[in-house]
C-alpha cells in the first residue's frame, strides 16, 4: 500500500522526561544558573543570549568545557567586524592534548571496519604511543610549529594518528582522500607547499581494489615542496624494501619511543586547511585555527548531537569531507570514534546497519543521500538488527525530505533523535543543528545552533521569519576560517562570503527561519556542487571536461530534488563533427571521475547550441539552477544582461520536460 505524502513540519517525536533532564543542554543550563546566576527556561532563550552577549557565552564555554591553556587570553573577542575577529587573543592552547587528557584504558580510542578489515578496536595507549613517534618522526624531518604535512588517505586510524601528532606539534594539516583525481589533490595541496605526504599504497571500494602508487608518484612531481612521503600499507603487506628516494616506510616512524610534547600555539594559530570551492579558479584553501576547533568541536558535539564519555560515535565520510574532521573530534568528548571506509552500499545496503549493531554505535551519523537511498531500497534496519544502543541519527551533506525523516522513525526506531544539521567546510561545524530537549518536525532542522546568530535575509538585507532567503551569519563564531590561504588583503574571503551584505557572512543556502526557531533549508543558492557534502566548485569541472578535443564549452549545475535526491546534469557544446553518443559520455564521465572525483560525475548529459552568459562573458549557472528547479525565467534572469537570451530556451523547455525540480524561493 503507498504511503501518503507527509507534510513539512508534522510533528514526528518529542523527548521524554527523562532525555531532557539528561541531556548534556540541560547540564549546561544548570551550571549556568549555580555558577553564572543566569536562568533559561527554554532552547530559545538560552540561544537568544548565546548570540546577543557572544563574548560572555563563549567565555561561559571555555569555562565549563574546562580548557586548559599554558597561558591564558587576554580578551574574549577582539571586534565582532567580520572578517577579522579574533577570540580569545593572548592564550595558548593545544588540541591534541586535549584529546589526550581523556586517554583511558576502560573503553577503546577508535573502532574501525572497511572492506578489508573486520571491525577491530584502537586502545588509547595504542593511539597515544603511535602518536607520539610519528610526532617524534615528523619533527627529525624538520617539520614544526607552522609547517603543512598532507594526506592523501582513507578513513582509518593510520589517518587520525598521523593528524593528532600533527596538531601536537603545531604543524598545520590537510587530507584528501584517494578516491579524488591527480589534479584534484594537485590543486590543494600545491598550494600549500607541504613538507611531509602520507600516503596509502591503495585502498578497496565496492569490492575493487585500486592502487594508488602510480597517483601518489605523479602527486609527488605535482607538488616540488614535498621532502618526504611515508607510505602507508593498506592493501599489501608491509615492506620498506625498493622504496625510492623520498619515501619512508609507515613502520619505520613508528619505531621511536617517545613522550608527547605538545607545542602550545596562539588560539588562532592554524590547526588544518580544508577546501570549498568557487565557480572560478583553484579551490578556496579555508584555514582554520587550533582554538576555534577546539571551542567549537566540544560545543556542537556535546550541547548539539549530545554526545556523552564513552558514546560510540559514527558518521560515515571520507577525509575529502570536513564530516571526518568531525568525527574524530568525539575524541575531545570522551566518546569512541567509529571509522568507516568503503561504500556505504557494498556488498549491499544494510552494511552499516550491520556495523552499528556489532559495533553498539550509538550515534550514527550519515548523509541524507544515503538515508533516502535505504528508504528508496525498502530497508527497515529497526526489524532486521539489534539497535538497542541507538539514541541518535545524524544527517547532513544536503537537506532531508519528510519522507527521509518519517522512514527513520518508522523503519530505524521510533525513539531517538533526528539530528538533522546543515553548516559546512567554511565554519567546519553546523549553523542550524539539533537540541535533544526540542520536538523534532518532518523537514526541519530544530534550531540555530548555540552563538550562531543565523537568519534568513531578503535580497535588501531584512530578515525574515517563515519565508525563504539567503542564509546569513551576521555575528562571528570562533572557527570561522581565519583567513584563505594564498588571499592577498583577503580579497578572495570578502568576495566569497561578505560580497553581497558587507560585514555580514552569506553562506549561499537557501533557508527558511520557521515560527518556533527551527529550520528548513532548501539547497544551494549559488553555483557550488555539493554532492553527498563534498563541494567541487565548476570551474573544475570545466578544466577537466574542457580539456577534451570535442568539448569547445560546458556548464554544470546541482540542484535538491523534492525526495531528498541531488540532480546534477552537464551541458556541452560539442566541436564540429562531434557527436554526442553514449561512447562521448563515456568519456566525458571517465575524465571527471579521473581528474576529479567519482561523486562528481553528472547524472545527465545534455547538447547544447551554446552556453548562456553575461555581457561579460560569465556562465550563467545560478540562473539556470533556478529555472530547472521551477522558477520562472524572468525572476530567475535578467535577459538583459545576458549576451545571448536565446541560449536560456533550451533550459526553459527543459524543465518542463522533466518537472521542476524544486521551487526554493
Amino acid at each position: 500500500m503507498e504511503q501518503q505524502p507527509i507534510s513539512e513540519g508534522t510533528l514526528l517525536w518529542k523527548p521524554s522526561e527523562n532525555r531532557s533532564k539528561e541531556a548534556n543542554v540541560t547540564a549546561f543550563i544548570t551550571w549556568l544558573k549555580d555558577n553564572k546566576g543566569l536562568d533559561f527556561d527554554k532552547y530559545e532563550e538560552l540561544w537568544n543570549w548565546s548570540v546577543t552577549g557572544i563574548e560572555e557565552f563563549w567565555a561561559c564555554l571555555w569555562e565549563y568545557f574546562n580548557i586548559a591553556a599554558a597561558r591564558s587570553y587576554e580578551k574574549v573577542l577582539s571586534s565582532r567586524s567580520m572578517p577579522g575577529a579574533r577570540f580569545f587573543e593572548g592564550s595558548k592552547i593545544n588540541y591534541a592534548e586535549h584529546v589526550f587528557r581523556n586517554m583511558t584504558s576502560a573503553r577503546p580510542a577508535l573502532l574501525f571496519q572497511s572492506e578489508i578489515r573486520p571491525l577491530t578496536e584502537v586502545s588509547w595507549q595504542e593511539l597515544y604511543s603511535d602518536t607520539a613517534s610519528i610526532a617524534a618522526s615528523l619533527r627529525s624531518m624538520g617539520v614544526g610549529k607552522g609547517d603543512r604535512v598532507v594526506a592523501y588517505m582513507p578513513n582509518i586510524p593510520e589517518t587520525i594518528k598521523a593528524f593528532l601528532a600533527c596538531a601536537s606539534i603545531g604543524a598545520v594539516w590537510s587530507s584528501c582522500s584517494p578516491d579524488f583525481g591527480i589534479r584534484s589533490v594537485t590543486d590543494r595541496f600545491k598550494q600549500i607547499e607541504p613538507k611531509v605526504l602520507f600516503a596509502v599504497d591503495g585502498y578497496q571500494y565496492g569490492g575493487k581494489t585500486f592502487d594508488c602508487l602510480p597517483a601518489i608518484t605523479e602527486i609527488r612531481k605535482g607538488i616540488p615542496s614535498l621532502k618526504v612521503t611515508v607510505l602507508v600499507p593498506y592493501v599489501s603487506k608491509p615492506s620498506a624494501e625498493g622504496l625510492k628516494e623520498g619515501l619512508v616506510a609507515w613502520q619505520d616512524i613508528l619505531g621511536k619511543k617517545a613522550e608527547l610534547e605538545y607545542e602550545h600555539v596562539p588560539f588562532n594559530h592554524p590547526i588544518w586547511v580544508v577546501y570549498s570551492s568557487g565557480t572560478t579558479g583553484l579551490p578556496k584553501g579555508l584555514v582554520h585555527g587550533q582554538g576555534g576547533i577546539l571551542l567549537e568541536f566540544m560545543k556542537f558535539l556535546s550541547l548539539h548531537v549530545d554526545i556523552k564519555p564513552g558514546d560510540r560515535f559514527f558518521w560515515f565520510s571520507t577525509t575529502g569531507w570536513v564530516m571526518w574532521n568531525i568525527l574524530q573530534g568525539g575524541l575531545l568528548v570522551g566518546a569512541t570514534p567509529v571509522l568507516y571506509d568503503g561504500s556505504p552500499g557494498y556488498p549491499n545496503m544494510d552494511v552499516l546497519w550491520d556495523m552499528a549493531e556489532k559495533a553498539r554505535i550509538n550515534v550514527f551519523g550519515t548523509s541524507a543521500a544515503f538515508i533516502t537511498a535505504c528508504m528508496n531500497s525498502g530497508l527497515e534496519p529497526g526489524k532486521k538488527y539489534k539497535l538497542t544502543n541507538l539514541k541518535t541519527i545524524g544527517s547532513t551533506g544536503s537537506p532531508l525530505s519528510p519522507e527521509g525523516f518519517r522512514w527513520v522513525y518508522e523503519k530505524v526506531k521510533d525513539d531517538l533523535l533526528l539530528a538533522s544539521v546543515s553548516g559546512g567546510t567554511d565554519p567546519c561545524s553546523a549553523f542550524l543543528g539539533s537540541c535533544p530537549t526540542l520536538p523534532v518536525y518532518a523537514g526541519e532542522l530544530q534550531c540555530r545552533c548555540l552563538g550562531v546568530k543565523a537568519q534568513a535575509f531578503d535580497e535588501a538585507g531584512n530578515a525574515l521569519i517563515g519565508e525563504v532567503g539567503e542564509l546569513v551569519i551576521t555575528e562571528p563564531l570562533p572557527s570561522m576560517p581565519l583567513y584563505l590561504w594564498n588571499d592577498n588583503d583577503n580579497k578572495r574571503y570578502i568576495e566569497s562570503y561578505f560580497e553581497m551584505y558587507p560585514g555580514v557572512w552569506r553562506h549561499g543556502d537557501w533557508v527558511k527561519i520557521t515560527e518556533r526557531g527551527g529550520a528548513v533549508v532548501l539547497g544551494r543558492s549559488d553555483s557550488t556542487l555539493k554532492r553527498m557534502g563534498v563541494r567541487m566548485g565548476s570551474s573544475e569541472i570545466y578544466a577537466a571536461v574542457e580539456e577534451l578535443p570535442e568539448i569547445a564549452d560546458s556548464l554544470i549545475v546541482g540542484y535538491n530534488l523534492p525526495n531528498g535526491d541531488y540532480r546534477m546534469p552537464l551541458f556541452v557544446v560539442l566541436k564540429a563533427g562531434a557527436v554526442l553518443d553514449e561512447g562521448m559520455k563515456e568519456k566525458i564521465r571517465k575524465k571527471i571521475r579521473s581528474a576529479l572525483s567519482p561523486r562528481h560525475v553528472p547524472d545527465d548529459i545534455h547538447q547544447v547550441a551554446e552556453i548562456p552568459k553575461t555581457l561579460n562573458a560569465k556562465k550563467l549557472e545560478v540562473p539556470v539552477k533556478k529555472i530547472l528547479s521551477g522558477i520562472p525565467v524572468e525572476k530567475a534572469v535578467n535577459i538583459d544582461s545576458m549576451s545571448n537570451p536565446a541560449a536560456m530556451g533550451y533550459f526553459v523547455e527543459l524543465a518542463k520536460r522533466q518537472g521542476a525540480g524544486q521551487k526554493p524561493v
